[in-house]
């Protein structure tokens, strides 16, 4: 009994500094958001505030800057998962054969994975640089494709490509590690009962690994999906919502208007409307992937 009562009090005394870190970083500030949201937010005297209701939520339904943030993200979303889960399974396709050099291509693909994201948007911003930009060097004194340099983040497509290009880039690995686990749990005698079938390599693919994968497919769907609608460095750092808040995302523009604009209540508003959003979709991509596994 006392052994147990002891065992408990060292279990409370390395719980507790967590849950109150937890409480008070976490669980506070969100609380605390979803309070801001209600009022026109006095940063000065808090006790001033007025409270507005539902005004901060339905100011941004008629938002244009709002709307456009939302566009890029869905838009951002949309390109980079499918892309992200393609080349990870892919690249998980081929270090799953074991040949030579394996372990030195899973680090070489992890790699961008661990790098900073500040690091490496500010390399990306370098990169695609409209003047001096190693990118223009190549399309256009080298390759000639270009006839002159392109002035990458002038515009809002091009700028959201190179956004979109670096999360692309960015998450491969990761999804390519999840992935390469997946493949490695199935087992051999699967693939040599197909091959006694008599079926070709491709039906293996179809009908064999990726029913088995779909668990895994929903789990890095699911994680890359709210990665994708919380993209903000990379477009902080690189185009900073501009030009004329058109490569604006949801982050960013929340940040734009709690940080730079100092409307702390309609920013925390949106920060609730994203967090309903990733929700619904979380919910609904659980659904669809959850469904049994037919052999």
């Amino acid at each position: 009994m006392d052994g147990g009562y002891y065992r408990s009090k060292q279990v409370i005394a390395f719980l507790v500094p967590a849950l109150v870190f937890f409480l008070a970083f976490n669980t506070y500030p969100l609380i605390e958001a979803f309070r801001m949201s209600f009022y026109n937010w006095n940063i000065v005297r808090p006790e001033n505030s007025q409270f507005v209701g539902l005004a901060n939520y339905m100011k941004a339904f008629s938002d244009p800057v709002f709307w456009t943030s939302m566009k890029n993200t869905v838009l951002y979303a949309l390109v980079t998962v499918p892309a992200q889960m393609a080349l990870g399974l892919l690249v998980a396709m081929f270090l799953n054969f074991n040949l030579p050099g394996t372990k030195v291509f899973r680090t070489i693909y992890y790699l961008p994975v661990i790098s900073s994201w500040v690091v490496v948007s500010l390399l990306f911003r370098y990169l695609f640089n409209g003047e001096a930009g190693l990118v223009n060097y190549i399309l256009v004194d080298l390759l000639q494709i270009f006839p002159s340099y392109v002035s990458w983040f002038r515009n809002a497509s091009t700028a959201l490509f190179v956004i979109m290009l670096l999360g692309i880039w960015k998450g491969v690995g990761w999804s390519m590690v999840i992935f390469l686990a997946g493949l490695q749990g199935i087992p051999t005698e699967l693939r040599e009962a197909s091959m006694i079938d008599g079926a070709s390599s491709g039906q293996h693919f179809w009908q064999v690994v990726l029913p088995i994968l779909r668990p895994t497919m929903g789990f890095v769907a699911i994680m890359l999906v709210i990665g994708g609608f919380n993209v903000f460095t990379s477009v902080f750092l690189v185009t900073g919502g501009g030009p004329l808040h058109r490569t604006e995302v949801l982050l960013t523009y929340m940040y734009y208007q709690g940080f730079e604009r100092l409307n702390f209540g309609y920013g925390a508003a949106l920060s609730y409307i994203l967090g309903i959003i990733i929700f619904v979709i979380s919910v609904i991509q659980l659904r669809l992937f959850q469904k049994p596994v037919e052999m």
